[in-house]
């Protein structure tokens, strides 16, 4: 029995493991919920599953990591405020299933040099799947890893074409339901960059050896290439339910958590390369990467307001990714303590803001 606290519990991964613990009593106890902001939801939750430890807000979630007595952190919030919490549950030697995949990435060395030997799980479907095809070899016998992308609502589109295109045609996913941020993210591929820097993080690949490729079914959800030359592939049905209760339980599996794949019907998978030139946030990521330090915050903040600008009708969709170039390209890297991050998005930020103003 595992003693999960979650959080994040409102949104649509918490939701998820929410299902998963209740489907599995013999395997996971609840021990606390924390969430954004809907108050109210996560009260309801809190009742349903018969705990008392309720948080409303990062501040009061990292306390509550702090203070709660768990075997599992579930750290699903959203955005890099969830930062503290992940740099809290590793320092109370909890396992961090990790969905908030901005904490690893603006925390970088912060989070990497605290996190023990497999304290750290992640959550992503990507990750996740490279986490399982990585127990078939040996850890120099990795050649490659290959992240998946579903290319998202735009696949296809050249620069020009996508010129024009509104925030509700950014958002028509045609394969994940997921938050406002994370499916601009997904039709402009800042998210695809995003899961190329935790990878690196994650499995000390080095950025040369980390590829993305374009498959539009999202059945395959990431591979790594060994050097004999084989590819090792995980492939399910898209579920998020999957990757949760591994990440709850790793590494076991549990049963019936997700639908296999059918193999009595004729299907297709495809693999296109990925267009630079449409999509250059991928790689703008690499270089941010490479530079370390608090440019991964500065990338992650400047498209936060970018993405926001965007769907407010303060500029076009191809000015999200020009808006992070320039604040990356313009920043001077800070100290890589809590506070230096936090100052460097609080910078970015600001850099972001001031470039959107003057576009208008």
């Amino acid at each position: 029995m595992r003693r999960v606290l979650l959080l994040g519990s409102t949104g649509s991964i918490g939701v998820q493991a929410l299902e998963v613990i209740s489907e599995n009593p013999d395997r996971f106890e609840l021990v606390g919920v924390a969430a954004g902001r809907n108050r109210e939801l996560a009260t309801e939750q809190a009742r349903r599953f018969g705990v008392d430890a309720i948080a409303i807000g990062a501040e009061e979630a990292t306390e509550l990591v702090r203070d709660v007595e768990a075997d599992v952190v579930l750290n699903a919030i959203t955005g890099s405020v969830g930062l503290a919490p992940t740099l809290a549950a590793l320092d109370e030697g909890r396992v961090l299933a990790l969905a908030n995949k901005e904490s690893l990435i603006v925390g970088g060395s912060l989070v990497t040099e605290r996190a023990a030997p497999g304290q750290l799980v992640p959550v992503d479907s990507e990750h996740s799947a490279i986490a399982q095809a990585l127990r078939s070899g040996s850890g120099d016998e990795v050649a490659r890893l290959v992240v998946t992308a579903s290319g998202g609502p735009f696949r296809g589109r050249t620069r020009e074409q996508m010129r024009n295109v509104s925030p509700s045609d950014a958002l028509a996913h045609p394969t994940w339901n997921m938050g406002r941020v994370i499916t601009t993210n997904s039709a402009t591929l800042v998210n695809k960059g995003l899961e190329v820097i935790e990878a690196h993080l994650l499995f000390g690949v080095p950025f040369e050896r980390i590829e993305v490729t374009v498959h539009p079914q999202s059945i395959v959800h990431s591979m790594v290439e060994f050097v004999d030359g084989s590819t090792i592939a995980q492939a399910s049905p898209p579920d998020m339910k999957l990757p949760i209760s591994l990440g709850l339980d790793w590494p076991h599996r549990v049963p019936g958590v997700g639908r296999p794949l059918d193999w009595s019907t004729a299907s297709t998978w495809t693999f296109e390369p990925l267009d630079d030139e449409a999509f250059p946030a991928v790689g703008l990521a690499k270089q941010v990467g490479l530079a370390g330090a608090t440019y991964p915050a500065v990338y992650n903040a400047a498209n936060e307001q970018a993405v926001d600008a965007f769907h407010d009708g303060r500029i076009g969709f191809l000015d999200i990714v020009d808006t992070v170039r320039a604040v990356v390209d313009a920043h001077d890297p800070l100290e890589m303590t809590l506070d230096g991050v936090l100052e460097a998005e609080r910078e970015a930020r600001a850099a972001a803001d001031e470039l959107i103003a003057r576009s208008r």
